[in-house]
């Protein structure tokens, strides 16, 4: 049935998805769809899907190659609530998602240049309701510090891989997020030095609408 496996497989990933299914479970709605932005290798996209199974989970990703992996881990996963995997730039709008409950982002804010969080946010605000989370998951600086010795050096990785990288500002986050609308709502101390943070929308469309 599959000629040709196009999966690929992330270790970190394996990793890290039970730790972040927990925060996803008390932090999503209980139903609706969610919006997931780079999707990757798309493993996180059927752990979560499987688990979550009154969610429908909206997979995808900005960088076209990746497409396969998500799509083919979607295909052998077979689960009813996931979707075809979409491909656009987030910064792009408007968004081909024209309403969501829950946006995810794991991984996505240090391996993208700054223009991505505001652009997130915003986005995130045009397609989410009132009460909407926004969930955010990677290595953060906190009061302009690195939380760890690992998290500096792997600062230093992304920016030779591409200058425009970098592990954020926690506080610089949190402040795109209240100019679109959202409220830090919680910090989650995750493994390996990560943080989980959950965003919530305040007034504005209405659920449903």
């Amino acid at each position: 049935m599959f000629p040709l496996d196009r999966r690929q497989f992330s270790p970190s990933a394996a990793r890290n998805r039970d730790p972040i299914l927990a925060v996803l479970q008390r932090a999503l709605p209980t139903t609706g769809l969610v919006l997931e932005l780079g999707s990757g290798t798309g493993e996180h996209t059927v752990h979560f899907a499987r688990h979550l199974p009154a969610l429908r989970w909206q997979p995808s990703e900005a960088d076209p190659a990746a497409l396969a992996s998500i799509t083919d881990w979607v295909a052998h996963a077979a689960l009813p609530n996931v979707l075809p995997p979409l491909c656009f730039d987030l910064a792009a709008t408007p968004w081909p998602v024209a309403a969501a409950d829950a946006v995810v982002a794991i991984n996505v804010l240090h391996y993208s240049p700054w223009p991505t969080t505001p652009a997130l946010f915003a986005g995130a605000a045009e397609v989410l309701p009132a009460g909407g989370v926004v969930v955010c998951y990677g290595p953060y600086r906190r009061g302009g510090a690195h939380t760890a010795p690992s998290n500096a050096d792997f600062d230093e990785w992304l920016c030779s891989i591409d200058a425009r990288f970098a592990v954020r500002d926690l506080e610089a986050v949190e402040g795109e997020a209240l100019r679109c609308g959202f409220v830090l709502e919680e910090v989650v101390d995750m493994p390996a030095n990560n943080l989980s943070l959950v965003f919530r929308r305040g007034g504005g469309r209405e659920a449903g609408a």
